[in-house]
């Protein structure tokens, strides 16, 4: 018993046998209670409705939290007093911070992008002056393709700061037409020309709102007419093009004039 007592009192430097074969079963413990509870969470976050990116995010904080909390534990097991390193460590976290302090606010912004899912992967939208499909939403920078296949990777704090516009989140889109018309065609005839186009291009719906076609304004030359009719939003630009090109079909059948900004001079000869 002397024996193992000497032995465990041998100094290796600042520390003694037994403190060293303490802090190590103390590492141990923390260590397997650490695997234990990465496992749990893991286990609740995949039960859960956060985005995957998000989940890596939250399980490497706890994990580096738990890391730092064991090395505290050790070293106070070895007789060191943990308050310098907490001194030393925030120093550094502070000094980190200041430098990279752009990047933080992008990490923090893509936090805020993954919990509040303004938009998905695939998804059509505008943000901060960028219009295309998103690729990708990472922890610096959202990834955006442009319809002339740009890959354009828009940082995160720009994308939270401004207004995002997102044209794919719904099922259904209403495209909207103005069109010009003579003074000279009847109104009736105009807007019975703009609903039997919308009913000849065969894509649009009956619901939530039939088509709906009106006057919108009156013009110097012209009157300005609008169109209005529900799509499903993956056909939302055919049934827009086709729309058009039919309007223009369905004009020159009923003979209206579709009119452009002109001016009449009249001389009077006196």
């Amino acid at each position: 018993m002397e024996k193992l007592q000497s032995i465990l009192n041998y100094s290796v430097g600042s520390f003694t046998v037994g403190k060293i074969f303490e802090a190590v079963i103390v590492f141990v413990i923390c260590y397997f209670l650490i695997r234990i509870i990465m496992k749990v969470l893991k286990r609740v976050l995949g039960k859960t409705s956060l985005d995957a990116t998000l989940s890596k995010i939250i399980t490497a904080v706890i994990k580096f939290i738990l890391c730092f909390i064991t090395a505290i534990i050790v070293i106070d097991t070895l007789g060191v007093s943990a308050t310098s390193l907490v001194a030393a460590f925030s120093v550094v976290g502070l000094a980190a911070s200041l430098a990279v302090q752009d990047s933080l606010s992008n990490l923090a912004s893509g936090i805020m992008i993954l919990v509040a899912k303004p938009f998905k992967i695939g998804d059509y939208v505008e943000a901060d002056g960028v219009t295309g499909t998103v690729m990708m939403t990472g922890l610096i920078h959202t990834r955006i393709k442009a319809i002339d296949n740009k890959v354009i990777y828009v940082p995160n704090s720009k994308i939270i700061a401004a207004k995002i516009v997102n044209y794919t989140s719904q099922e259904k889109r209403r495209v909207d037409i103005e069109i010009s018309a003579s003074y000279d065609a009847p109104i009736e005839k105009v807007r019975k020309a703009l609903l039997d186009a919308v009913e000849n291009t065969d894509m649009f719906l009956d619901d939530p709102e039939k088509p709906f076609a009106a006057v919108l304004s009156y013009d110097d030359s012209s009157i300005k007419y609008v169109v209005r009719a529900w799509v499903e939003t993956p056909k939302y630009w055919d049934a827009h093009f086709a729309l058009m090109e039919r309007i223009k079909t369905e004009f020159d059948t009923a003979g209206i004039e579709m009119t452009y900004n002109h001016l009449n001079v009249h001389l009077i000869d006196k």
